[in-house]
Order: C-alpha cells, then sequence, then structure tokens
C-alpha cells in the first residue's frame, strides 16, 4: 500500500496542576482505504508515520524503541538501515526533543518532506510540493492556538488537500486518520476525539472532520453529566 501525505507534531504544555507535559500527534489521508491501520503511530514517547510502500513494522518497532529512551533519530535510521526495501518507503516522526524525515529516492513523484522545529511533513505521490508546503504552514500558522491539537491536525490535512493532494483522481475511496497521545500520567478523561480514522469515504478530511465534531460533542456531555452527578453527590 502507497500512503500519502502526513504531518507528526510534538507541543508542550502546561497542565490544570501546573505541570510541564508533551502532546504528540501524528495524521494522515491518502486516495486508500484503512490508512489509520497502517500508518499513524503515537505514544507518550512520540508520534511516526511510516509511508509510501508502507512497512507497519517501522511505525510499531520505532514506538518501541522510543520507550525505550532511543532518540527518535537513531531509532528510526536504525529501523531504515536494516530495511532491504529503504528507498522505497518514507517514515518520519518527533520525540520530546528531536525529529527525523527520511524519503527514499525510489519513492513516486512527487515525493518530499520538510522538517520543522516541532514537526515533521511528508507525502509521495502528490501533485506537487505545495502539499507538504500547505500542510506544515497551516500547522505553523496555528501551532500555539487553543483548539484542541486533533483539530489543528484536521486543518493542516484540509490545507495540504486543498493544494493538490494525492495525484491519483481515478482512485475515489479514500481514508483518513488522526492520532494524539500525551506525557500526562492520568489518561482516564482522555479526550474521545484523540484517536480518529475514516476507513473508507470519498470526502476523506469533511468526514474526519464531522467525525471529530461529533466525538468532542459526545465527550463533553459525559463531562457534563458526570460533572452535575459529582455535585450532587
Amino acid at each position: 500500500m502507497r500512503v500519502t501525505f502526513s504531518i507528526c507534531v510534538r507541543e508542550r504544555y502546561t497542565d490544570d496542576d501546573g505541570g510541564d507535559q508533551v502532546r504528540f500527534g501524528v495524521a494522515v489521508t491518502t486516495r486508500l482505504p484503512g490508512v489509520g491501520t497502517l500508518c499513524p503511530f503515537a505514544s507518550s514517547d512520540g508520534a511516526v508515520a511510516t509511508q509510501s510502500l508502507v512497512n507497519v513494522d517501522l511505525g510499531r518497532k520505532g514506538i518501541e524503541y522510543l520507550g525505550d529512551g532511543v532518540a527518535v533519530d537513531d531509532a528510526l535510521e536504525a529501523l531504515l538501515n536494516a530495511d532491504d526495501g529503504k528507498r522505497k518507503r518514507q517514515l518520519h516522526g518527533v520525540d520530546a526533543d528531536g525529529t527525523f524525515a527520511f524519503s527514499g529516492e525510489e519513492c513516486n513523484d512527487w515525493y518530499g518532506h520538510v522538517v520543522g522545529e516541532n514537526y515533521t511533513v511528508a507525502g509521495n505521490l502528490l501533485t506537487g510540493e505545495s502539499v507538504i508546503d500547505d500542510t506544515a504552514a497551516a500547522y505553523e500558522s496555528d501551532a500555539h492556538g487553543e483548539a484542541p491539537l486533533a483539530e489543528r491536525l484536521i486543518d493542516a490535512l484540509a490545507a495540504g488537500h486543498e493544494a493538490g493532494g494525492d495525484r491519483r483522481e481515478d482512485l475515489t475511496v479514500q481514508s483518513a486518520a488522526l492520532l494524539v497521545c500525551t506525557t500526562a500520567d492520568d489518561e482516564t478523561d482522555a479526550p474521545y476525539y484523540n484517536d480518529l480514522r475514516v476507513d473508507a469515504t470519498e470526502t476523506p478530511i469533511a468526514d474526519l472532520r464531522e467525525t471529530y465534531e461529533t466525538a468532542k460533542r459526545g465527550y463533553e456531555t459525559v463531562l457534563e453529566k458526570y460533572a452535575d452527578e459529582s455535585d450532587a453527590e
């Protein structure tokens, strides 16, 4: 499966108790179904996206290596060096301190990547370089916005999609996904909208946004309901 374009980000923030935390996010879309099962990986240690001619082990093992304390550049470079299909892979990601992005020379045009201070964007089979440039610019323009990271990741994908996205217009069944994790210890009340997938649709960005908005509304309803019950007790 050849996966198209994605973004990985790292953001530092202060939680409600004044503690320093880091959140990691990854989002992806392609003109094929089920991208959420193959490309995006995240944990409290970082975010990784594996694409072009996908090797899912690069994502799975990449996250495992980050959990073992290996720096993202060392972890992903080591995995690529052991991969016979390296020339056809794209692999990128972030951890608490670093970034990494790789595009093999046998990826399909247009392909490439950009690396920012706290993010990476990569894509292949694109209409042009503007897809990843606009994805990166959209994220950068609102990197410190008040909206949840999941929402801002969708905005970034939307910008790349608007710039042309995947060039395979003959493939109408598409998909999109996002995943957000944090270093916060207490994940009991983790938002339901931080792990979302749209597996088969002709309008992946619009459907991912609608899924996000519905999940966010449901999450807020649950918080309100249980807050009321707690007050009653």
